[in-house]
C-alpha cells in the first residue's frame, strides 16, 4: 500500500486533545501455529471477556470489540456482547476471517485467508453474510471493519462503504505480509486518513524508538536483510519497532513508545489485542497464568501511563465525530 495522500490526513481539531482507542480482535480459538482450518470455531474464551471489560470499564475506557462470523453467530457470545455494550462506550464492529466465514468457495490458502486477494464477489460474499449475522444478533449495522489478518484488498474500502460502513482499521502501520501474500504497510504511519471510497482508515499505531528511531521502516527493512540485525539493534538501543499491543511487545518499550508518539505529535493511540489471549493456552501470547497476569499489569501500567500523560480514552463516535471533513 502507498503512503496516503497527504491531503487525506485527518486534522483533528483542538478540542479532541490526544486521545486513544482500543480494538479487540474477538474471534474463535484456533492453532496459531497450524494450518486455517474451517472447522476451528470455538469461541470458550468468550467466557473471560466480560471480566476484562469490567477491567477497562472501571477506568472509563471502552471497547471497540471486532466480531468473526463464528462470535456472531453463537447465541452465548453474543449474549456476553450484548452486555457489554450496555457500557455506552463499549461498540460491536466486523472482523472478516475469511476461512471460517462464508460462503466456502474458495480453496484454504495463505493468500485466501487475507479476504482482500479473494474476487471481489466472494469478498463482498462474506462481507454480507458477516453483516447480516451481526444486525441478526445485535439489530444493528456495524460501522466499523477490520480485515482479519490485516487483510485488506483493493476492492475492500468501496465494499464497505456501499454497506454503510465508516471506519476501517485493516491496515498496520510500519508491517509487512507480503511474505505471506498478504499487504505491504510498510509506507503507511500512524496518521487517520480517508481513502478515496470515503472511510476513515485508521492505523494500528506502530512507533519506532531508539537513537536510529529517524530511520524508520526504511532502516528496520534494512536490518531485517543482516542475520539477527533487527534483534541486535533493539537490544543495543539502535531501533525497534513497538506496536502498541500487551502481546509479544514488553511494557517498558511500550510505555516508551508512547512518549515518543506523544512527542511526535500523533493525536490519536490506537490499541488492540486478541479475545482468546484472555484465557491461556490459545495465544502464542498468553501460555499460561503468569502470562496472563502479566497481560493485566501490562494494561494497569499502560492505562496508569496515559492517564498520567493527559491522553484519554476515545469512542467510535468520539472519533467520528471529530474527524467530520
Amino acid at each position: 500500500m502507498a503512503a496516503p495522500d497527504p491531503a487525506s490526513l485527518v486534522a483533528w481539531p483542538d478540542d479532541f486533545g490526544t486521545r486513544f482507542t482500543l480494538f479487540v480482535d474477538v474471534e474463535e480459538e484456533f492453532d496459531w501455529r497450524a494450518p486455517l482450518d474451517r472447522a476451528s470455531r470455538s469461541t470458550t474464551a468468550m467466557a473471560a471477556l466480560p471480566d476484562a471489560h469490567r477491567r477497562f470499564a472501571d477506568r472509563g475506557v471502552g471497547l471497540t470489540c471486532l466480531i468473526d462470523h463464528p462470535v456472531a453467530v453463537d447465541p452465548a457470545a453474543v449474549a456476553i456482547l450484548a452486555r457489554i455494550v450496555e457500557d455506552g462506550r463499549s461498540e460491536i464492529g466486523s472482523q472478516l476471517h475469511a476461512w471460517v466465514n462464508p460462503p466456502f468457495i474458495e480453496t484454504l490458502s495463505p493468500a485466501a485467508s487475507y479476504a482482500g486477494n479473494l474476487p471481489p464477489a466472494l469478498e463482498a460474499a462474506k462481507l454480507d453474510a458477516l453483516t447480516d449475522a451481526i444486525i441478526a444478533a445485535f439489530g444493528r449495522s456495524p460501522r466499523v471493519y477490520r480485515a482479519g489478518r490485516y487483510g485488506i484488498g483493493p476492492d475492500s474500502h468501496a465494499l464497505l462503504a456501499e454497506r454503510g460502513y465508516r471506519l476501517d482499521s485493516s491496515a498496520r502501520a510500519r508491517y509487512d505480509y507480503s511474505g505471506d501474500g498478504g499487504p505491504d504497510f510498510r509506507a503507511v504511519g500512524n496518521a487517520a486518513y480517508r481513502s478515496v471510497a470515503g472511510l476513515l482508515e485508521l492505523p494500528l499505531t506502530t512507533v519506532f524508538t531508539g537513537h536510529w528511531r529517524r530511520g524508520g521502516h526504511v532502516l528496520h527493512t534494512a536490518l531485517g536483510r543482516v542475520p539477527k540485525g533487527r534483534g541486535i539493534a533493539a537490544r543495543a538501543g539502535l531501533l525497534s519497532r513497538i506496536a502498541l499491543t500487551p502481546e509479544d511487545m514488553p511494557i517498558a518499550a511500550a510505555l516508551a513508545a508512547v512518549d515518543v508518539a506523544i512527542g511526535e505529535g500523533e493525536r490519536l493511540l490506537t490499541f488492540s489485542f486478541h479475545s482468546p489471549s484472555l484465557v491461556p493456552g490459545h495465544t502464542p501470547y498468553v501460555r499460561d497464568a503468569a502470562d496472563l497476569a502479566r497481560f493485566h499489569g501490562w494494561w494497569d501500567a499502560m492505562l496508569g501511563h496515559l492517564d498520567r500523560r493527559g491522553v484519554h480514552s476515545a469512542t467510535i463516535a468520539d472519533i467520528l465525530g471529530a474527524s467530520r471533513p
